[in-house]
C-alpha cells in the first residue's frame, strides 16, 4: 500500500524551528510532485511549499523566506524546515504526492505544529 508518514510536528515558542520528514512507503520517483499542505482550525487547507523533481520549488507568500522544502531520494523522505515560527503557521501540517503510477492522491495522517508562547 501506498503511504506517506509524516512525522516531527510539535509545540515551538513564536521564533522557533521545526523539521518536517514525511517519509515515503515506496520510491519518491513515483511521486510528482511532492508538496507540504496545512490546515488551520477552521480555514481551508492551504499549499504550503511544492517540490518538482526539476525545476525551482514553490512557496506560499506567507512562508517565503522562512520554510524550506527538501528531499531525500535516497531516503524517499521529502522534508520540510520551518524557521521563524509564528503563532498564524499553527495548524496540521500534511504531505501530498501525485502517485504517477496509480494516477490517484495521496495524502499523510497529518502531524499537528502549534507555535505558541
Amino acid at each position: 500500500q501506498v503511504q506517506l508518514v509524516e512525522s516531527g510536528g510539535d509545540l515551538v515558542q513564536p521564533g522557533g524551528s521545526l523539521r518536517l520528514s514525511c517519509a515515503a512507503s515506496v520510491s519518491i520517483f513515483r511521486f510528482e510532485p511532492l508538496a507540504w499542505y496545512r490546515q488551520a482550525p477552521g480555514k481551508q487547507r492551504e499549499v504550503v511549499a511544492t517540490k518538482p523533481r526539476t525545476g525551482s520549488s514553490i512557496y506560499a507568500d506567507s512562508v517565503k523566506g522562512r520554510f524550506t522544502i527538501s528531499r531525500d531520494d535516497a531516503k524517499n523522505t521529502v522534508y520540510l524546515q520551518m524557521n521563524n515560527l509564528k503563532p498564524e503557521d499553527t495548524a496540521v501540517y500534511y504531505c501530498y504526492g501525485f502517485d504517477k503510477s496509480a494516477m490517484m492522491d495521496v495524502w499523510g495522517q497529518g502531524t499537528q505544529v502549534t507555535v505558541s508562547s
